[in-house]
Order: C-alpha cells, then structure tokens, then sequence
C-alpha cells in the first residue's frame, strides 16, 4: 500500500449506529461519544446527517465545534438542500467532511430512485461538484454497491473523480457479499478506475454476520479506509465492528500487511460508554470487548493460562483497556487453578485442607453459576479454616416458613451426642424464629451480643456470610457462617459460636 499499510477508521455510530431501531441520542450524549472516539484517535467521525432533522443539524455543528483532531463528517444525499444543509452544519469544524451518496444497483434504481442510470450519473455529478465547492475534502459512496453492475460501478466513481471527490466508497449495504468475491470485486474497481491519488473506502453491515470479514477482504483488496461503529451498532444486523477490525489488523499484521492509528487501549471504556448511552448491551460473548472476552472457566485452559497467558490469549486484555483475564472458577475448573487463586488470596492450606476445600468449591459450583472470591473466602472461613476444636452441636434439618398472613416460623433439628433432637419456634422473623428454636434444644441460653450479615459479591447469587458473637455469663465467642441460603448461613454462625463457648468454658472451667 503506498501509504505505509495505513488503513483510516472511520466511525459512524453516531450516524449509521444510531439509526439502529431504539437508539435515540440527544447532541449532549453524541458530544460526549465523538470525544470519547477522538481519545481513540479515530481519523474521521460521522457525526450525522444534518439534512434529516433540526436534532440531527444541531449535533453535528457542536460535535464540529467542540472536537478538533479528527474530520468530521456529515452524510448527504447528492440533494441540492441535502448538501447544503450538510456544509451549514460543518462550518464550525477544523476539518470537514461532506460525505454524499446515491444508489448504483438495478434494484434501487428502478423502485426507489425510479431514475435510470443516465440520471443517476447526473445527479452524482451536480451532487459532487456542489459539495467539493463547500470543502474540498468530499467523499462519495455507491448505494448497495456490492449488488450493483461493475462495468456502471467503474463509470459512477470515474465521473464522482472527475467531480471532485477524493474518497470513493464501495459499500456491501446489505451484507449480501461474501468475503472472498468482495475482495476480488474491489481490487477489480480500484484496477480498473486506477486513480492512485484517491483514497477507497468501504462499508459492510452484518445481515449474513459477516460485516467485519467483509471490510478485512476489502483491505487485502486495496482499500485504505473503513466504515465502523463501536459495538458493531447500526441499521437491522448492525454494521461492521471497529474493534474487531482494528485487533484484527493489528493482530495479523503478517496476514493483512496494515495496521491502524487507533489507540486500542480505549476500545473497553468506549465500549461501555457506547453501551450505556445507547442503552444496548454489549453480548458476553463479543468480540474483545464482551465481558466474556477474556474469561477463562475450563480447567484445561485455566492451567495453560497460569503456565503462559500466550496458550489461550492472542492479544491481552490490557491492549484493548479490558480489567484483565478472569480465570473464572466455576464447575469446569480445575484443581491447579482453584489452588492457585486460593493461594493468590493469600491462604495456605495443607494437602488435606486443600482436598477438603476443592470438594466443598465442586459443591457450591452446583448451587450457583459464578464463584466469587468472596465465596471462596467465606467458604474458607466457615467449612475449613474454623477452629472450633470441637463441635457439640451440628446443624442436620431445618425447614423455614414465612409469608405475609402470618409469624415466621422455624423448625430445626439438631445433632447431639449422637441423637438428633428437633424443636420449632415462631419469631419476629426467619432468623429470630430459628434461633429460638435453637434455644429451645440448648441446655443454656446465651446472649446474643453481635450479628451482621453480607453477600460476598455483588451478584445476585452470592453466598451469604454470617457473623455473631455470643455471651454466656463472663464468656463471649464468635461464629461465622457462609451458605447460599442466609438463614442457613446465620445459624451456622450461632452454632459456631455455641461450640466456641464450650470449648471456652471448658478451659476456664466454667459450667454450661
């Protein structure tokens, strides 16, 4: 490529993203979007087409008037007040884009333009002349280009030259193309218009998902520009990814011989500030921007990634801004990397601590679809790590009842001794009715003194951890408990703390 293998980004989420149907952006959200991409150096901005509504005019002039590095452009049919309007609100603008079109395909032509391709040939002219007379930096785009003839396509972007513009751009408007012919169709355009001096563009959308495969032949085929969104936003399927086309290039340089400007450090937190302004999330699973993206669950991959990240990463998450891998534990992981984040979290357990520990990990896995750190701690503390030196009471059965027409009530069987006693109570709630009907079966009745109790995530499935402390006469004991039923994980914590004050009074020599 004569221009060192540098392909342009040109982003149009602010056009061609928010047409998607649901998105409505307000000037204030597509300002804070074009400094987001401006950040991303992202060498041109499509921030509109000022001709289609007063909201439109209005964000295009103050995303002109407020960021300045990039070309920002506004889109117009070759329409004399489409133009026109176009350059108004880009007369603020350090540098200008008019980015016109009209359609080339058979299909287009006969029904929705109703004109015949003599006429569109004179439109374009007129169209592109007006524009290049506004600024001169004038782009012209082919409608449904990839469905249209290629011996008129070379006769439209030779006469759009010979007007004035300096971009050409060969859209796939409806993701009809496949990768391999649309490589081969835009190297025999570029070849036969042979201008050297212009710069080709193209726009694929994803109707057949295969938007981004699309602009990545394209470039293999000559083309020094692409049309993007962040997210992959736009019309039905949506457009082309920005991302995915960028880490592609950069990725396999070896393969693609380009590469972009783009800061890619900035893709994660434009991504999610596209996302929240737009109010479409982003799917798990996407592309290097999905929360997903760098997650890793299975066992097999999880021990490859602690051996070398290179074994399962082909570019890290601190490229494209991401927090970082996530060895995700759940019910496909493996002991090695259990292990390992116990030992990160900063316990030291002994082989037999370490079994019991992954055992009971294995079980919770069964409960819940994510394991937190915070379970694991909690899990720690209550199943392994206690040092009750020994248990008199253990919880075996409980059954809890509350509802809006009546008293809580708790029924709980007790393990004692080796015989099991079972007794139920009504309280003021499920853990006061539970813990009276644990009083019932003690022999003493200790003062509850302390009680809190937390999730160790955020997620909705998080364990709950218990805490109390007990006193009974001068003693006072604590229990901890983790469950992802926080009734059960509360009286856990009571019956720890009754096992510590006998082990406690058994020391000092106090009766219970």
């Amino acid at each position: 490529m004569s221009d060192g293998g540098i392909v342009r980004i040109f982003d149009t989420t602010m056009r061609d993203g928010e047409q998607a149907a649901r998105i409505n952006l307000n000037t204030g959200e597509k300002v804070q979007i074009a400094r987001a991409l401006e950040r991303l150096n992202v060498d041109i901005i499509e921030a509109g087409f000022p001709a289609s509504s007063k909201g439109d005019f209005d964000a295009v002039a103050n995303v002109a008037a407020e960021v300045r590095i990039p070309i920002i452009a506004g889109l117009a049919r070759t329409k004399e007040g489409d133009i026109t309007s176009a350059g108004e609100a880009l007369r603020g603008a350090a540098r200008s884009r008019i980015h016109t079109f009209i359609a080339t395909s058979p299909i287009h032509m006969e029904y929705k333009l109703k004109m015949k391709p003599d006429d569109v040939l004179k439109e374009l002219e007129r169209g592109v002349k007006l524009a290049v007379s506004i600024t001169p930096d004038v782009e012209f785009s082919a409608e449904d280009a990839s469905r249209s003839d290629i011996n008129f396509l070379v006769e439209v972007f030779t006469l759009a030259i010979e007007s004035g513009a300096t971009t050409l751009n060969i859209p796939d408007t409806v993701g009809y193309a496949m990768p391999h012919e649309f490589e081969e169709f835009c190297r025999a355009i570029i070849t036969r218009v042979n201008k050297p001096d212009v710069i080709w563009s193209v726009h694929c959308h994803n109707d057949l998902g295969l938007g981004v495969a699309n602009s990545l032949a394209a470039v293999r085929g000559g083309a020094r520009q692409v049309e993007c969104t962040i997210n992959g936003l736009g019309e039905r399927a949506g457009n082309a990814s920005m991302e995915e086309i960028v880490m592609c290039l950069r990725t396999r340089k070896d393969h693609f011989g380009a590469d972009t400007k783009i800061d890619t450090t900035k893709f994660y937190p434009t991504s999610k500030l596209v996302s929240g302004l737009t109010g479409v999330p982003v799917q798990p699973n996407k592309a290097i921007v999905g929360i997903n993206a760098f997650a890793h669950e299975a066992g097999i991959h999880q021990h490859g990634m602690l051996c070398n990240r290179a074994t399962y990463e082909i570019m890290t998450p601190e490229s494209v801004g991401a927090p970082g891998t996530d060895l995700h534990l759940g019910k496909h992981s493996g002991r090695h990397a259990f292990n390992e984040r116990v030992e990160t979290l900063g316990y030291q357990l002994t082989t037999e601590q370490s079994a019991s520990a992954f055992e009971y990990f294995k079980e919770l896995c069964d409960k819940k679809k994510d394991v937190s750190d915070g379970d694991i701690e909690a899990f720690l503390f209550d199943r392994i790590l206690r040092l009750t030196p020994e248990i008199r009471y253990e919880l075996r059965d409980f059954t809890v009842t509350i509802g809006s027409g009546g008293k809580p009530t708790a029924s709980i069987t007790l393990a004692h001794d080796g015989t099991e006693t079972t007794e139920a109570s009504v309280g003021n709630g499920p853990v006061d009715a539970a813990y009276k009907a644990i009083l019932k079966i003690l022999p003493f009745q200790p003062e509850l003194v302390e009680f809190h109790i937390r999730a160790t995530s955020e997620l909705a499935d998080a364990l709950g951890e218990a805490h109390v402390i007990l006193r009974y006469k001068e003693i006072k004991a604590q229990g901890r408990g983790a469950s992802t039923d926080i009734i059960e994980a509360t009286m856990r914590a009571y019956l720890e703390a009754v096992n510590r004050l006998y082990s406690v009074a058994a020391a000092r020599e106090v009766a219970i």
